[in-house]
């Protein structure tokens, strides 16, 4: 039996592929393994039934037989671990692609969420327009570093890893924004990201799912 994940079924993300299922259906296109998706909208995901896979009642989950998972980061792990590709052969450097997976998720990702929540969440309070600008330096300091590391590499650590998956997973929620822009080599490496065709595979499935909804 395939492995089967939860997805939305009519998606806040508008098809951008933004939403928590896209690294997970990435990392199994790239491992080459099928699996079946059940959609839920926001309220299934709330009830009894979805909370007893996740807890706070968020997507996606990841159902293996016996396996239950949650959490996008620790599901894309369990599926690197498992399949060639992902991760690589020897211990120190399997060792480094982990960690900047834990970088992408705990690093990278809080300042761009906290911009995004500001802008949708606070664009009317009296303090928005001076809390802002701190917002994106603080982006902008992290996409500096990271552009530093990224000179003269096409991915973090060697050949492309679970942590360049989630690191261009996260780096393509400022998409738009004109933030990536000042920073040429992170601009150019989420560029070489999307264009994997294991990539663009998962990310036609979950845009599928919005059209659907859509019609």
């Amino acid at each position: 039996m395939n492995p089967t994940i939860t997805a939305f079924e009519r998606s806040p993300d508008r098809g951008r592929g933004l939403a928590r299922d896209m690294p997970v259906r990435w990392a199994l296109e790239e491992a080459g393994q099928p699996y079946d998706v059940r959609l839920l909208t926001f309220p299934e995901i709330k009830q009894p039934a979805h909370r007893a896979l996740n807890p706070f009642g968020q997507i996606p989950t990841y159902e293996d037989g016996g396996l239950t998972l949650f959490e996008s980061g620790a599901i894309v792990l369990h599926i690197a671990e498992r399949h060639p590709g992902l991760l690589p052969a020897d211990a120190d450097a399997r060792a480094r692609a982990v960690a900047w997976m834990f970088a992408a998720k705990s690093t990278i990702e809080p300042p761009i969420v906290e911009r995004s929540m500001a802008i949708l969440f606070e664009a009317d309070k009296p303090w928005h327009a001076e809390r802002l600008p701190m917002l994106e330096g603080r982006v902008h300091g992290r996409l500096g570093e990271l552009s530093d590391h990224l000179a003269g590499r096409d991915w973090l650590d060697g050949a492309f890893s679970a942590g360049d998956l989630l690191m261009v997973t996260v780096l393509r929620r400022l998409n738009g924004s004109g933030l990536l822009d000042a920073h040429p080599n992170v601009l150019a490496y989420v560029a070489r990201g999307e264009a994997r065709p294991a990539f663009k595979r998962a990310f036609d499935a979950q845009l599928a799912v919005f059209e659907a909804a859509a019609s």
